[in-house]
């Protein structure tokens, strides 16, 4: 059996006081990390925070549209598209 993969619109706001996961966004999800944009640390930390809300691997998210942009398109791989809405839309 295949393993599942979803592709999850972003959109981010950098050098914010916290990480967070604040809501839709259009057909997308809203989130802010605290790292700059610069280096690929505000995608490394838009990354990590989408796995501990997922309770995936990091291994498991890739980045593959807009690392230089606030727009950006991750895969994540062993989770469907249900179940990766449930759990970004459960309350923290």
């Amino acid at each position: 059996m295949a393993a599942n993969t979803t592709r999850l619109r972003v959109r981010v706001s950098p050098g914010a006081r916290s990480n967070a996961v604040l809501g839709r966004h259009g057909e997308g999800w809203k989130v802010r990390v605290t790292a700059a944009p610069e280096d690929g640390k505000a995608n490394d930390a838009v990354l990590r925070l989408l796995a501990e809300r997922l309770d995936l691997p990091g291994k498991s998210l890739t980045l593959v549209s807009g690392p230089s942009s606030r727009d950006k398109i991750v895969e994540l791989h062993g989770i469907d598209p249900a179940e990766a809405e449930r759990r970004l839309a459960r309350p923290r």
